[in-house]
C-alpha cells in the first residue's frame, strides 16, 4: 500500500498540472474577451501614424545631406514611384514596417488576446482612413484633405495623373509592408501578457 502511494505521488507532475490549469484559465479568458477590439486597434493606428510622422521627419533631416530628403514620403512614393531610389525605397519600407509594428504592439498590449487580429485591425483602420481621405479629397477638394501631410499610410492614387500601374504597385507594396509590421507587432504585444500569465498563474 505504501509502495502504491509512493507510485501515485511519483506520477504526479506539479508543473504539468499547473501548466494545464494555466491554459484552462487563459482559454476561458480568451473565450470571454478575445476577438478583434476596434477601440484598441484605433489607438494602435494612431500610434502607427505618429511613429511614421516622427520617423519620416528624422529620416528627412538625416537624409538631407545625402539626397534622401525627397525619397521617404509614403504619399509621394505612392503617387510618383519613379522619384524613389533604391536606398529611399528601403528606408520607406523600414519606416512603414516599424511604424505599424509599433501600432500593432500597442493594440496587442491593450487587447491582450488575438494579437494577429489586433494587428490586422490596425491595418484595416489605416485602410479605412485612407479611403475616407481619398473620397473627401475627390468630393471637397485637396484643401479639405486634413490628413494630406500625415505619412502614416500611402494615400490612394485616385487622381487622373497619379493613377498609374507603378503607383498602384507601390501603394500595394507599402500596404503589405504595413500589414506585416502590424501583425508582427500585435503578436509581440500579446506575448507580453502570456509572460504575465505564466508568472501570475504559476510556471
Amino acid at each position: 500500500m505504501g509502495t502504491g502511494d509512493r507510485s501515485t505521488e511519483g506520477s504526479h507532475d506539479p508543473d504539468r498540472t499547473t501548466a494545464t490549469g494555466r491554459r484552462a484559465v487563459v482559454d476561458r479568458e480568451k473565450e470571454q474577451y478575445g476577438g478583434m477590439k476596434f477601440g484598441a486597434c484605433f489607438f494602435g493606428w494612431l500610434t502607427a501614424t505618429g511613429t511614421a510622422v516622427l520617423l519620416t521627419a528624422l529620416l528627412t533631416a538625416a537624409g538631407a545631406a545625402v539626397g534622401l530628403a525627397q525619397e521617404v514620403d509614403p504619399a509621394a512614393a505612392a503617387q510618383d514611384p519613379q522619384t524613389v531610389g533604391l536606398v529611399g525605397g528601403i528606408a520607406l519600407l523600414v519606416v512603414v514596417v516599424v511604424s505599424y509594428f509599433a501600432g500593432g504592439y500597442v493594440a496587442g498590449r491593450m487587447a491582450r488576446f488575438d494579437g494577429a487580429k489586433q494587428g490586422l485591425g490596425v491595418w484595416l483602420w489605416a485602410l479605412i482612413i485612407a479611403v475616407l481621405v481619398a473620397v473627401l479629397g475627390l468630393i471637397a477638394g485637396n484643401q479639405f484633405d486634413v490628413l494630406a501631410n500625415l505619412n502614416g499610410f500611402p494615400r490612394l492614387p485616385v487622381n487622373e495623373g497619379s493613377l498609374t500601374v507603378a503607383g498602384i504597385v507601390t501603394a500595394v507594396a507599402l500596404a503589405l509592408a504595413a500589414l506585416l509590421g502590424a501583425v508582427l507587432g500585435g503578436l509581440a504585444g500579446m506575448r507580453f501578457h502570456r509572460k504575465v500569465d505564466r508568472v501570475g498563474l504559476g510556471a
